[in-house]
């Protein structure tokens, strides 16, 4: 059951970033009005976002350099809500500033539960 519980939850966390960077490559030019305007550069900073998540993605998915991968991640989310999702969120709109922040935690949870290198952290190494 352990295994099935773990299997499903990686993939559960994984795949919704595969499709998130899929999206940011596809629709790179509408998506760089979200980079803040004092930031040079917005189209690339969409496609490296896209990037990122895709590699987050196939790390966590195949289960090679997922700690990295996973601070990585939790590191740009937090970025993302400190600069992109904070502004509205002291106008009242708190739920992409809060979406961000929860999946950034769980990336930190779950590179927390891998060891050394990047595998899964099964008890059995």
């Amino acid at each position: 059951m352990d295994w099935i519980n773990s299997t499903l939850s990686r993939w559960l966390y994984a795949l919704p970033f595969g499709v998130f960077g899929i999206l940011h490559l596809l629709n790179a030019n509408m998506m760089a009005g979200y980079v803040p305007g004092y930031i040079p550069g917005g189209v690339f900073w969409v496609y490296l976002t896209g990037l990122g998540f895709l590699l987050a993605c196939i790390s966590i998915l195949i289960e090679k350099e997922t700690r990295l991968a996973c601070n990585l991640l939790a590191l740009m989310l937090l970025i993302f809500a400190l600069t992109i999702h904070l502004p509205s969120a002291l106008e009242g709109d708190m739920t992409p500033f809060l979406k961000d922040t929860a999946l950034a935690g769980a990336a930190l949870f779950i590179a927390g539960q891998q060891h050394g290198g990047g595998g899964a952290a099964t008890g059995t190494e």
